[in-house]
């Protein structure tokens, strides 16, 4: 589908484990639209991580394709993928993976600025959307005097700063208590509504899951719907 904002044709990984190879992704098929929202679990080990990362070029599958926008993510090189990352993905992982030295607000900034916006709007867009996740009073707060939830909220903010087509979160609220992640939750699920943008969330929760348009298993190497 020309329209996909993911599109993901035949992916296989392999990794070596001494003189055998082990095969954690068969051939996974997954076309996401515009706005949708997918869920995939799975037993650990399974190869969601590995899906994940190779959805969004931070890893190369040894067969098939994957398209973001059109735009093939593979087989291509690291300045290429970086520039479609770029412009299309936004990243939310587990833990928040802000940089230390660097204030909320400035983390948030980052990816703008990164696209070569000023500093200045970039720091403006990154306040606002600061403010709309509840920490419009910790912008100049480093991630080290910022709570778990608090370092959560600012790496959804950085992931959505670039109103990126997709956005790709690994366990986004693991590492939260309940509270905690339901509020980064309902904010990821409020913004990908006015963003509309696509949200694929790797999850072990399944109460998480049920909240997506489409819930997928990957188990023996495959994307299955889930029963």
């Amino acid at each position: 589908m020309t329209n996909a904002v993911l599109d993901c044709r035949g992916v296989v990984r392999r990794f070596n484990e001494g003189a055998s190879t082990l095969e954690v992704l068969h051939g996974v098929d997954l076309v996401v639209q515009a706005a949708e929202r997918v869920a995939i679990i799975g037993a650990s080990g399974s190869g969601k991580t590995t899906l994940l990362q190779i959805m969004g070029g931070l890893d190369e599958p040894d067969e098939g394709e994957v398209f973001i926008n059109g735009e093939p993510m593979h087989d291509t090189n690291e300045a290429a993928k970086g520039d479609l990352r770029n412009r299309n993905i936004g990243f939310v992982y587990q833990f928040h993976h802000l940089l230390a030295e660097f204030s909320a607000e400035e983390n948030v900034a980052l990816p703008l600025m990164i696209r070569r916006e000023s500093r200045a709007d970039a720091i403006a867009k990154a306040r606002d959307l600061l403010g709309r996740v509840g920490l419009g009073e910790r912008l100049t707060h480093k991630p080290g005097e910022l709570s778990g939830g608090e370092r959560q909220r600012a790496a959804v903010a950085r992931a959505l700063i670039t109103r990126p087509p997709l956005v790709l979160a690994d366990e986004p609220t693991g590492n939260l208590d309940s509270g905690n992640g339901g509020h980064v939750l309902n904010l990821m699920l409020e913004l990908n509504q006015e963003l509309q943008t696509s949200l694929i969330v790797v999850t072990h929760d399944h109460s998480i899951a049920a909240r997506m348009d489409r819930v997928l298993v990957l188990e023996d190497g495959t994307l299955k719907p889930a029963s």
